[in-house]
């Protein structure tokens, strides 16, 4: 399969990696406090990390991200997408909190995802830190992407995304375990969302049985509490 294209050489991928004990991310989408956190004593031993979205940053702010990186390190999944000064203070603000992991739109371009690298590597001068480019959202079809992009499957955006993000210097994307087959043989830190116990929620999800099965680095699982 070929790779993205890129008009710039992609530059050397950084050290500072975090390494995770386990490649589960466990999906907190709860929106009670004790709830997460009850969860997430439970499951800290089999947790690579928690993940933490609005649902829960939104109600109780860097608390919970503190009270989680107790346990575990904890990955902030808000995707930012803005204006790139508003997308760095962002990332820094969750780094600030106690983030291990943040989430950022690849759409946001190329002067937004060069400003983030460089955050990146500055941050990762203090500690062990992952940004993770979205690539496309796995509740997205090819018949359903917006009206006003090139009509092309989804994974030859995903290939353009993933070319940007690596020309930028990052090495973090969030894909979709089906686009694994043309992106595990790359030097890239992968997690995989929508992977759930059952019957995938997500279009491009899958069930943990096949997400085993593939080469994901990282994979989130989802209602693994339920």
């Amino acid at each position: 399969m070929s790779q993205a294209s890129n008009n710039d050489s992609p530059k050397t991928p950084k050290s500072g990696r975090l390494l995770l004990r386990s490649p589960l991310i466990v999906a907190l989408d709860v929106d009670d406090l004790k709830q997460a956190l009850k969860l997430a004593e439970e499951l800290h031993d089999v947790a690579g990390c928690f993940k933490v979205g609005p649902r829960l940053v939104f109600r109780y702010g860097e608390a919970i991200i503190q009270q989680l990186a107790r346990l575990a390190p904890v990955f902030v999944d808000c995707k930012f997408f803005d204006i790139p000064s508003t997308m760095v203070a962002s990332v820094r603000a969750a780094f600030a909190a106690g983030a291990s992991f943040v989430t950022i739109h690849a759409l946001a371009g190329a002067d937004a995802l060069d400003l983030i690298a460089r955050l990146e590597e500055e941050l990762r001068q203090t500690r062990p830190f992952q940004i993770l480019n979205v690539t496309i959202l796995t509740s997205w079809e090819d018949h359903r992407l917006p009206p006003n992009w090139i009509q092309q499957p989804i994974e030859r955006h995903v290939q353009s995304l993933v070319g940007q993000v690596v020309a930028a210097g990052m090495d973090g994307i969030v894909c979709s375990p089906l686009e694994l087959r043309f992106l595990a043989n790359r030097d890239l830190f992968l997690v995989t969302p929508g992977v759930r116990l059952d019957r995938p929620k997500d279009t491009r999800g899958v069930c943990g049985d096949d997400a085993r099965g593939g080469s994901a680095a990282h994979a989130e699982g989802t209602d693994l509490g339920s």
